[in-house]
């Protein structure tokens, strides 16, 4: 499992929000919408397609974020997600948010 990932930067597609492309191979595995700003990356939401779901394209991408930004934040965390996010490492900011510094 190789992900290739592709940042789009907001002001190329007119946006608010930076997206991730994931590919394996040729094939589009799934996005990511986020806010990039200097060494912080705020991920909104993961979306892996799913024919792919289950093969750690979710975590290859936080471990992504995770050596190539200071700071990453999960926005909004739902109750069913926070397994993920502790497991990748991640704080609860008790605000809805998780981070990891």
């Amino acid at each position: 499992m190789t992900l290739t990932i592709e940042f789009v930067p907001k002001q190329q597609q007119q946006s608010r929000y930076d997206w991730a492309d994931m590919s394996s191979g040729s094939e589009r595995v799934g996005k990511a919408r986020c806010i990039i700003k200097d060494s912080t990356i705020i991920i909104y939401s993961i979306n892996i397609y799913p024919a792919w779901e289950g093969h750690g394209y979710g975590r290859e991408f936080v471990d992504y974020c995770k050596s190539h930004f200071q700071v990453v934040i999960a926005d909004r965390v739902r109750y069913s997600a926070i397994g993920f996010w502790e497991a990748m490492g991640f704080c609860n900011d008790h605000d809805g948010n998780w981070s990891y510094r």
